[in-house]
């Protein structure tokens, strides 16, 4: 099948701004008014402090993990993006980083359902921050489109739309994740909130001390490095490939505060050598089927429930699946008469985190 070009989506802007929050891990005087006063009042200081020591831990942590896709601010996310190669430039004459990034990426939306996707974009942004007591925020606006986006749609599970998706209104509708998700986005800019004990916190638009973003779980334990907080949907026959998650000490456990409306579901801890196969095989449109390695963790989560879950983990790289197929895990989309091929979508809240 032909690959098909269409504008990028806010992926782009989200896993660039997201990992412009590590200039924050480059200030261990964050709590110390004696440098936050002078640091908040010099803009030359700031961008001296961003270019010498955050601008080189970009890439890296932009590496790491994937970016969710929303239709709207504060609805659930229905795809992901992963970045898998990336570089950067600074620019200290007109104070911008500019980064380059590639990756791929899924999602899903009617009636094309599940879609898979490929995307290269390079993004001029002018960054700025502010210690505000014991947070950092960390701000990014748009400076200017340097290349792209170049956003190339490969798998679509309905096979009508993917014969019909470069005719028109069906090529419009097969592209949403390449159009309408990122409408208005890319100028938006974000902010990263980043705190040394309860991890980083981002968010789409600029807020500003003490706005901080919306979540669906208060974080209550201080002593745990927060990964994410969010809300996902996975509708019946769909997975969501949450992470992957760093475990860095044996002394650590990953946590899972975890709730879901709508259809059980089965979560599935795999490492990320085979999660990275699992989650290719599905964004290619590959037969659904169990993971390509071994299950570390995880078990059946049943509604209207909020449950804590704990798991001992190997130091490591770890993808929290999200299953709701037959193919995989302990339960399966319930059958309908209304839905013969399969059930509801699973409303899934998380918060991940990684501590004693």
């Amino acid at each position: 099948m032909p690959a098909r070009s269409s504008p990028s989506p806010r992926a782009s802007t989200a896993s660039a701004a997201l990992t412009l929050a590590v200039v924050a891990l480059s200030f261990t005087f964050v709590g110390c008014p004696c440098i936050s006063g002078p640091v908040n009042a010099s803009p030359g200081l700031r961008w001296f402090l961003f270019s010498n020591f955050g601008a080189s831990k970009i890439c890296p942590e932009m590496l790491k993990s994937g970016v969710s896709l929303r239709l709207q601010d504060r609805s659930s996310a229905m795809g992901r993006f992963f970045p898998m190669q990336c570089s950067y430039d600074v620019n200290d004459s007109a104070q911008t980083v500019t980064v380059h990034i590639a990756g791929t990426g899924y999602g899903y939306m009617q009636p094309a359902k599940r879609v898979g996707f490929s995307l290269t974009t390079s993004v001029e942004y002018r960054p700025d921050f502010q210690i505000a007591g014991d947070d950092v925020y960390v701000w990014g606006r748009l400076n200017r489109i340097v290349q792209g986006p170049s956003f190339q749609l490969g798998y679509v599970e309905n096979p009508v739309i993917d014969v019909m998706a470069n005719v028109a209104p069906f090529g419009g509708i097969a592209n949403l994740i390449g159009n309408q998700i990122v409408a208005g986005e890319m100028t938006r800019g974000f902010t990263v909130l980043y705190n040394e004990e309860t991890g980083k916190d981002f968010t789409l638009g600029i807020l500003m001390p003490p706005q901080r973003p919306h979540h669906p779980f208060e974080v209550e334990d201080d002593e745990r490095y927060t990964f994410a907080n969010e809300s996902v949907e996975v509708h019946a026959h769909q997975r969501d490939y949450l992470g992957p998650f760093e475990v860095a000490d044996s002394d650590q456990a990953l946590y899972l505060k975890v709730s879901v409306q709508g259809a059980p579901v089965d979560i599935m801890i795999v490492d990320k050598l085979t999660g990275d196969a699992w989650r290719e095989a599905y964004q290619t449109g590959k037969p659904l089927g169990p993971p390509p390695g071994p299950v570390q963790a995880g078990g059946p989560l049943q509604p209207g429930i909020i449950e804590t879950r704990r798991y001992a983990l190997r130091p490591g790289l770890y993808y929290v699946v999200i299953d709701n197929t037959s193919a995989a895990g302990m339960v399966a989309p319930p059958v309908t008469l209304l839905s013969p091929l399969g059930g509801s979508a699973a409303q899934v809240s998380y918060m991940a985190q990684v501590g004693e």
